[in-house]
């Protein structure tokens, strides 16, 4: 009797289990919440990076937290910059938003109000940009270092791993612009005949980075190469190097999307260009986020969720969830890609 009783017991208590979703240490809950009020807060409107990362017509974001069932709303300023992203995230939070998804333009600016946010128990999500001491998850791109390195590596290999170039970075303070960067300065050591004369800010903005990229072609006639961690960057550094016909003289590489960039990767102004999937980034961050609203994950190394047609995700170190691999872009393969 006492034989059938624990047996009985014990099947019980594994159906239990299975309700509850529990398998290998890590819990997720049956069902998700639904009607969440959650807020897509990118560096900035009108960039059309964050527009594939955050719309409904790429897959993007909006797109995930429709399928879940939660009211999602895209919102930012028109700059990329503290000043103009802080009144959007401010306007959410009066709003009675539930999860802020944000890409942070400037950690220091944020962090007070993104800390008050979740004091009063709202999620709070970053993506593409961090936030480090002020979030509870973020949603990196690929390996930051990789990232860095592989720009360097590119460069190099374009222009015979000797000569100066320079890199037209966004903001001054973007997270994961220096992140990148200083992988960058760690890689450039393995090449001691290329020569980084100079780092400028087009801080997001298509005139700005335009006017930069002019400036260090006009003060160093010598430049071989510009790098460009960011889509605005890059693709302004491109059509100035077009336009002053320094084809061949001056190459182009760094993160870039491949439909905004396919002239230049084919006219050779820009012969590798690096980036991942942006609506891919944004759809995950939004089942992370959602996961987390839900308490069907903590933010705790190892933690796991399905994130729909990406599949299964797992919390990494530092409270970080990776989205994969960077793609390089090239004439053999631009064509291959819608976004």
């Amino acid at each position: 009797m006492t034989s059938r009783l624990s047996k009985r017991t014990l099947v019980m208590a594994v159906a239990a289990l299975c309700v509850l979703g529990i398998a290998g240490g890590v819990a997720y809950a049956a069902s998700l919440k639904k009607g969440l009020k959650v807020y897509v807060i990118p560096k900035n409107l009108g960039n059309s990076y964050f527009t594939t990362a955050d719309s409904v017509k790429t897959g993007g974001a909006l797109a995930a937290l429709g399928k879940l069932g939660e009211t999602g709303t895209e919102t930012s300023g028109s700059a990329a910059t503290a000043a103009s992203q802080l009144p959007a995230i401010q306007a959410a939070i009066a709003k009675g938003a539930n999860i802020l998804m944000v890409s942070a333009t400037d950690p220091t600016a944020l962090c007070p109000t993104l800390k008050a946010a979740m004091a009063k128990g709202i999620t709070v999500v970053t993506y593409d940009s961090d936030a480090p001491s002020c979030r509870t998850l973020f949603i990196n791109q690929a390996s930051t270092a990789n990232i860095g390195e592989s720009e360097v590596d590119a460069m190099a290999k374009e222009i015979g791993g000797s000569g100066q170039i320079a890199i037209v970075s966004a903001a001054a303070s973007a997270t994961n612009q220096n992140a990148w960067i200083g992988f960058m300065h760690t890689e450039l050591k393995k090449y001691p005949k290329l020569q980084l004369v100079a780092t400028v800010y087009g801080n997001d903005d298509p005139t700005t980075a335009t006017q930069v990229t002019q400036g260090l072609l006009q003060k160093y006639p010598k430049l071989k190469g510009i790098i460009s961690p960011t889509t605005v960057g890059i693709l302004a550094a491109a059509q100035v190097v077009d336009a002053a016909h320094d084809i061949g003289k001056v190459f182009v590489t760094g993160l870039g999307t491949p439909l905004e960039m396919k002239k230049y990767i084919l006219n050779g102004t820009s012969p590798k260009v690096i980036l991942w999937n942006p609506a891919n980034l944004g759809y995950l961050a939004a089942y992370a986020a959602v996961n987390l609203a839900s308490k069907a994950i903590t933010n705790a190394t190892g933690q796991s969720f399905v994130a729909g047609k990406l599949g299964k995700y797992t919390v990494g170190a530092g409270h970080t969830v990776l989205l994969g691999p960077t793609t390089v872009f090239t004439k053999a393969n631009v064509g291959q890609f819608s976004f």
